[in-house]
Formats: structure tokens, C-alpha cells, sequence
């Protein structure tokens, strides 16, 4: 490899917003927030959705409620007469 063309790799933390769950890994992401886990110094990433909390990983079934969308577009956008 050469020298001085290759970022650098942290320690890096994310943390799920929805489930509270940590994961660890090493990244080049860096971050203002840190968290100290097992002695050493991690980069703290926060994510609204991860592998632990999203849809098609956990088999959780979502429904949007669609209903309403055409008369809110409709009322929206209608000319005026």
C-alpha cells in the first residue's frame, strides 16, 4: 500500500434511536460526540433506523395510511372558480 493516500480507521459506535441497541465496529466516519466503551474511545454515531430496528431485516409488517392523499392533493392544488 502507499503511504498517505488512505484514510484513517476509528473505532467507531452506532447507536439506534428506537432500540437503544449499540454496535461496534471500525470505520473512518469521525464524529464530535464520543463514547468510551471497554476502556478505549469510540466515535458515536446516533441513527433514527438500523439493521436492528428496520423493517426488512426484523419481518415487521408497516402499513402507511394512504387514506386521504387524493383530496388533500386535490384541495391543495384545486383552481379556484
Amino acid at each position: 500500500m502507499r503511504k498517505g493516500i488512505h484514510p484513517t480507521n476509528h473505532p467507531v459506535c452506532f447507536s439506534d434511536v428506537s432500540t437503544g441497541k449499540k454496535f461496534v465496529t471500525r470505520s473512518t466516519l469521525k464524529s464530535k460526540n464520543t463514547e468510551n466503551l471497554d476502556g478505549v474511545d469510540h466515535f458515536l454515531h446516533v441513527r433514527d433506523v438500523t439493521m436492528d430496528s428496520h423493517p426488512a431485516y426484523t419481518g415487521e409488517k408497516r402499513f402507511v395510511d394512504t387514506a386521504g392523499r387524493v383530496e388533500k392533493f386535490q384541495s391543495k392544488f384545486s383552481r379556484k372558480r
